[in-house]
């Protein structure tokens, strides 16, 4: 049973939420934080628990503003302190698309194709589309930076990494291959890549309201980087570094969502990098506590409980996980609870409030 959503006088603090994670303020307050939450699970919380209108997200202007007007009732009314959104700029890749098995999710799903690159030599490189700056519709981040209730922050990027695009556009199997027969080429693509990002960039950090950059990359599976370390710290660090750079000289924090195994590049990441925070767990790698004993002095730990825990068990087990990762990564500071990955479309949406709802609990029993 929901105790506490959604809340009707939500009293966010933006900038108190970036205090904790930075270690500037010592609170008994665990706050929340979330990479993405699905649509398809948004859309009930918006129409059921919200009582309003869902509103599918079109480039009519009048329709978009009132998908980001739920967009922002939603993040407001779950406890969140900020609005996190993001949005790219379209670089083409070959895609797959098959029906999504999972309940309760989009009829149909895509990804990568991971064997069939858009660039695999250099005619392709020169005739490839790339996307051009100037052509970016930029309105759904001023709009939602304009927007925001009192007290409320935006943390944003560009969707999608470096390693991410470039192991789309060469294709996995390709840039695999690329990094032995070609390496001049996948160097070319990849400062293509982080030119375009660093350009959009700079537009995103002069939003109002901007209070750290959440960026995505995914950069390693179950055992390891996706890519040899050496080959991560010459292709794709460099390029993150001049991100954080950039949203370092905005005095904002620089945050990153990685998936997989990424300890051999950690203190790479912390040292070199300069990240700020590390979001996306999994405790068959390393389980958030393990990482906050070891990392957890010199960055921001974010979120933590398993989306096995939260997909596939009871929802009280779902509170009693929170309660515990309150209880004891709060308890050492610089950490906010939430999933340890995202919340896609097939975690039980009683097993979603059943998290925000005990966090809120916990928040309002230690204010």
């Amino acid at each position: 049973m929901q105790r506490h959503l959604p809340l009707k006088h939500p009293t966010p603090d933006a900038g108190d939420f970036i205090d904790i994670l930075m270690g500037r303020a010592k609170s008994a307050r665990v706050p929340l934080v979330e990479y993405i939450v699905d649509y398809f699970l948004m859309q009930p919380i918006v129409e059921n628990l919200l009582d309003r209108q869902w509103v599918t997200a079109i480039k009519d202007r009048q329709n978009f503003a009132a998908h980001l007007n739920n967009f922002i009732e939603f993040w407001y009314r779950m406890g969140y302190d900020f609005v996190r959104f993001e949005s790219g700029m379209g670089f083409s890749n070959h895609r797959l698309v098959a029906d999504d098995p999972a309940p309760n999710s989009r009829q149909r799903r895509e990804w990568v194709d991971s064997k069939h690159g858009t660039i695999t030599n250099w005619d392709e490189f020169e005739s490839y589309p790339w996307p051009q700056i100037e052509s970016v519709d930029f309105f759904p981040f001023e709009y939602i930076s304009k927007n925001l209730p009192e007290g409320m922050g935006f943390m944003t990027c560009h969707a999608g990494g470096i390693l991410e695009h470039l192991s789309a556009i060469m294709s996995y199997e390709g840039l695999s291959l690329a990094l032995y027969d070609n390496p001049e080429l996948v160097q070319a693509v990849v400062d293509r890549i982080g030119g375009l990002m660093t350009a959009f960039y700079r537009h995103l950090v002069d939003l109002e309201h901007v209070i750290a950059i959440f960026q995505g990359d995914d950069m390693g599976f179950r055992t390891a980087t996706l890519i040899s370390p050496d080959d991560m710290r010459k292709y794709v660090l460099p390029w993150h570094k001049k991100l954080a750079a950039i949203t370092h000289a905005k005095g904002l924090p620089y945050f990153l969502h990685s998936c997989g195994n990424v300890n051999a590049i950690m203190q790479n990441l912390i040292n070199d990098v300069g990240i700020d925070g590390k979001h996306s767990f999994e405790d068959a790698i390393i389980p958030v506590q393990d990482f906050q004993q070891r990392y957890g002095q010199s960055i921001a730990v974010l979120g933590g409980i398993d989306l096995n825990i939260l997909s596939d068990v009871e929802p009280e087990r779902v509170r009693k996980k929170t309660r515990e990762l309150i209880e004891g990564c709060g308890r050492l500071g610089r950490y906010a609870v939430g999933s340890g990955n995202s919340v896609p479309s097939y975690v039980p949406l009683e097993n979603y409030l059943a998290m925000i709802d005990e966090a809120i609990d916990c928040m309002q029993r230690t204010a």
